[in-house]
């Protein structure tokens, strides 16, 4: 008897989620609205090694579809990279740093020149400082590579949303 309650209960809900007005984001796969929109997004050089990362994460998370598109959109990224000591140890050398990565973009419609976003992200990351110069600085560009990746992914989520007409 209680599966047949609750067999009740679940067809009584669905007219009401069919009526919510959720809709698939990417509808339609690769020929959907949001995956040309994305496929149509240029990104600029983008200044500094951190720049180069964060640019070739944004146009491997834009182009996923294959499409290669006429740019309708334009995003400009500026970054702020930082590397700070923490956390001292008893000799006073730093045995932790924290890596931020900053970025303030703008999303520009290349027709109307309007700017459909205008947002900061931030990532970070902590490393450890070992004793060995070589591992610090395998760990911070490490860490380097990994929030650029993280900074790219926020950023295309936003950009996302505003395409759609979400935001």
């Amino acid at each position: 008897m209680r599966v047949w309650g609750r067999l009740a209960l679940a067809l009584a809900v669905l007219p009401a989620l069919a009526a919510c007005g959720m809709r698939p984001m990417y509808a339609g796969g690769a020929q959907g609205a949001v995956a040309q929109g994305l496929a149509a997004v240029e990104v600029p050089a983008i200044e500094g090694r951190e720049g180069w990362l964060v640019r070739n994460a944004l146009n491997d998370r834009l182009g996923q579809t294959g499409v290669v598109a006429t740019p309708r959109y334009r995003l400009d990224v500026l970054l702020d990279d930082q590397l700070e000591g923490l956390g001292l140890l008893t000799d006073d050398t730093i045995g932790r740093e924290r890596r931020t990565l900053r970025a303030r973009y703008q999303l520009v419609d290349l027709d109307s020149g309007a700017i459909l976003v205008d947002a900061t992200a931030e990532s970070d990351a902590g490393i450890d400082v070992v004793s060995s110069e070589y591992a610090t600085i395998a760990a911070e560009e490490t860490a380097l590579e990994n929030l650029a990746g993280q900074l790219a992914a926020r950023i295309v989520n936003r950009i996302t949303l505003a395409i759609d007409g979400r935001s």
